[in-house]
């Protein structure tokens, strides 16, 4: 057998926090198995977080704390790592980008913007502008790069089970020119088929609906409970309470009954494309 490769604890906050996790775990002598017992996290999960690549949550922490005996050190410095892993993200979203690399299933409600797993570099760079004018062109570029790299969990072979439902106005009133939109629409198009995912629209008639208060997200997890995310304009709020993220992932449900079917949306957004390219407006 090849010996261990453990990670390199210099490579960054993340890194160096896991490396102390899993150097305390064997110090008390716990297999992965034993330290995940009565956490709700599985040992996949926990590996992950000795690696250096992904966040531990505050209760796996204090979880961690408590079994070790370490004095709540996990507790203490979890903020820390997670803060290093933040990149080009707002603080507040920082923890979703992380999770969606690990999702199960992703199931987005887009009521104002398309969601940013289906933006094009211009559509991101609009979104941003539009919200943060005051922004340095450095700063701008930083969030947009940030954007745009969550779209590599496309590529990855497990990728998220993906779920959309786009608002009809997003594609009636465009937020780019005739020519970008066309692109962002074909390429909300190409990513729906290449990953196999379901994309739906609320037809602008459908005046009361469920969710309408604000765009969603939900997303589950092969070794951790299921998250719901809502957003503001300068805030987000990460759900983990099971109860309230079982009654967002039931009002989601209402919410697909409530689209049009997969095959007629596309259709619509194939239409779309064409009344673009030809300098139309969409009807």
């Amino acid at each position: 057998m090849p010996p261990r490769k453990d990670p390199d604890a210099s490579a960054s906050v993340p890194a160096f926090y896991g490396a102390e996790l899993r150097f305390k775990r064997e110090a008390a002598g716990l297999t992965l198995e034993r330290l995940a017992e009565g956490s709700y996290r599985g040992v996949s999960f926990l590996s992950q977080i000795e690696r250096g690549e992904r966040r531990m949550p505050l209760d796996l922490a204090q979880h961690v704390d408590e079994k070790l005996g370490t004095d709540g050190f996990f507790q203490r410095r979890c903020e820390d790592a997670r803060k290093a892993r933040q990149g080009g993200h707002a603080e507040y979203f920082a923890d979703v980008a992380e999770m969606e690399r690990y999702a199960e299933s992703i199931e987005e409600w887009a009521p104002m913007i398309v969601p940013g797993l289906l933006q094009t570099r211009a559509y991101a760079e609009k979104v941003v502008l539009t919200g943060m004018p005051w922004l340095r062109p450095d700063t701008v570029e930083k969030q947009v790069v940030a954007r745009l790299e969550r779209a590599g969990l496309w590529e990855q072979e497990d990728h998220p089970a993906f779920w959309a439902i786009l608002h009809e106005s997003l594609i009636r009133r465009p937020l780019l020119p005739p020519g970008p939109m066309a692109d962002q629409l074909e390429h909300i198009l190409a990513v729906i088929r290449s990953a196999q995912g379901v994309l739906q629209i609320l037809p602008e008639t459908t005046a009361a609906h469920p969710l309408m208060m604000g765009m969603a997200k939900v997303m589950t997890f092969p070794d951790a409970p299921p998250v719901a995310y809502t957003e503001g304009l300068h805030s987000g709020q990460l759900i983990d309470f099971p109860p309230l993220v079982k009654d967002y992932r039931r009002s989601y449900d209402l919410l697909r009954a409530a689209a049009m079917p997969p095959e007629a949306s596309l259709a619509m957004i194939e239409a779309a494309v064409g009344d673009f390219r030809n300098g139309k407006q969409p009807h």
